[in-house]
């Protein structure tokens, strides 16, 4: 938990979680761009989010390969 893969992929996953839940929020609010609560569609995101960051924190004791995942199938390829 304490390396730096392990918060790259949480971060990761806490941008694209954040990224879905925006893009569901404002397709849930289908009456127009003009017409979204853009703050409501961050706040929902933004909450989506930090359980994702909590989720990714709470499964690492579980992880294996100490990373942010509960697989054990990742593997990393040095870039």
């Amino acid at each position: 938990m304490w390396t730096k893969q392990f918060w790259i992929d949480v971060v990761e996953r806490a941008v694209k979680t954040f990224a879905q839940a925006a893009v569901a929020a404002i397709g849930a609010n289908a009456t127009g761009m003009l017409d979204v609560d853009f703050a409501a569609v961050i706040g929902v995101a933004g909450l989506a989010a930090v359980a994702s960051l909590l989720t990714s924190v709470a499964s690492a004791p579980a992880s294996t390969k100490g990373t942010a995942s509960l697989t054990n199938n990742v593997t990393y390829v040095e870039k």
